[in-house]
């Protein structure tokens, strides 16, 4: 089974108000690296909108997918965020990269927690940025096509006893509609161990504890831990109609942040960088496809075909060799990937022309990482 059967929201005027009990909200999807999110999401919408590749650290922008439907009498949209996988950031980057996670949890009415059956119980970096969100926490263990019924329950027991959520920080917001926002924490504030794990608070002396961002307790009926736990496949479908339930049950009373035909809020330039950079991953191995970057510097939409110019920087001569390769066979066998998909996405013919450029350092820069758009 795919995504869920969710019915169209039925023609409305432009411009005229939604149903008296329409739903809509933030659902953000966080985890560790290589656990499924992107997979997940693209379930979800039924669409595409992701890279997906084994390696870990894929995703590198929060990317949105908007979902318009009724279900089951219920009209709704929901907007559904795939975040990086959360890691100790070690380039400005990845600092970036985090930044969206964050902005993520600050908007959500509703988080999708994902670990996957192989998880090694290392997930506390994820659970500390989880621990100040005051919305509903529904944890679901992936991968489980791949384990025994008895490895799954194991693994939802343990999560039963160990994923707490703890306190909820001050809510700082309330909206007109009654809907409230969690106090998520500045990455400032938190504080890190030497093996770069965040601390966590019970474990510090009182004069420590001082000097730290305190939670208040728990607003009234607020879940201290998951609200759900899910066994699920995102790559089977296994148990994404249940978890589709839930979500719209989560969602608040409010009208629709986006227009009815909008899928993503990313333009068609950045799904077309993404699949050429998701072809590098595919097609090198070690450090190479971390260092890359894709920059569309041309994207001509013609009557029969698209023409597509694509810059590659990589951080020193010696990866743009490895990306090259002999004779320039390794950048022609990636380009020909890259124009498969980006045809069978735009549904037309394309043209791609490539270019790979050394520019030193790019993952610490602050200017080149604003000129690709890691920034919020």
């Amino acid at each position: 089974m795919g995504s869920p059967d969710i019915q169209p929201p039925g023609e409305l005027n432009p411009g005229a108000p939604p149903a008296p009990d329409f739903r809509a909200g933030f659902v953000s999807i966080v985890g560790k690296p290589n656990v499924g999110k992107s997979t997940l999401m693209n379930q979800l919408i039924g669409e595409r909108l992701s890279i997906i590749t084994s390696k870990a650290q894929t995703t590198r922008h929060r990317i949105m997918g908007i979902l318009n439907g009724n279900h089951n009498g219920q009209p709704f949209q929901l907007v559904y965020s795939d975040t990086p996988g959360i890691i100790q950031p070690k380039y400005k980057l990845h600092e970036s990269m985090m930044s969206f996670v964050r902005g993520s949890l600050e908007d959500a009415d509703v988080i999708l927690f994902v670990t996957d059956i192989f998880e090694q119980h290392d997930e506390d970096d994820v659970i500390k940025r989880l621990k100040y969100a005051n919305v509903p926490i529904i944890l679901l263990i992936n991968k489980i096509d791949q384990a025994s019924p008895e490895q799954v329950e194991e693994k939802i027991r343990y999560w039963e006893e160990h994923f707490s959520v703890g306190g909820y920080a001050v809510l700082e917001d309330e909206s007109s509609e009654g809907g409230k926002k969690a106090g998520i924490p500045d990455e400032d504030s938190l504080r890190f161990n030497e093996d770069g794990s965040l601390v966590d608070e019970d474990d510090l002396a009182d004069d420590e504890t001082d000097a730290q961002p305190v939670a208040e307790e728990a607003a009234p009926g607020a879940p201290r831990k998951a609200t759900e736990i899910i066994p699920i496949s995102a790559l089977n479908g296994f148990n994404l109609d249940r978890l589709f339930d839930d979500i719209v049950r989560y969602l608040p009373v409010h009208p629709p942040y986006f227009p009815e035909d909008e899928l993503t809020d990313k333009p068609e330039r950045f799904f077309a960088s993404e699949m050429i950079r998701e072809k590098i991953f595919l097609n090198y191995k070690k450090e190479v496809p971390y260092s890359s970057e894709v920059v569309i510097t041309g994207f001509k939409d013609r009557e029969d075909m698209l023409v597509i110019s694509a810059e590659i920087l990589v951080e020193r001569p010696t990866q743009r060799a490895i990306l090259l390769g002999e004779k320039g066979n390794m950048i022609k066998k990636t380009g020909i990937m890259a124009r498969e998909e980006l045809e069978r996405f735009f549904g037309k013919k394309v043209f791609l022309e490539t270019h790979v450029k050394v520019e030193p350092d790019w993952r610490q820069k602050e200017r080149m990482l604003r000129r690709l758009g890691y920034d919020e």
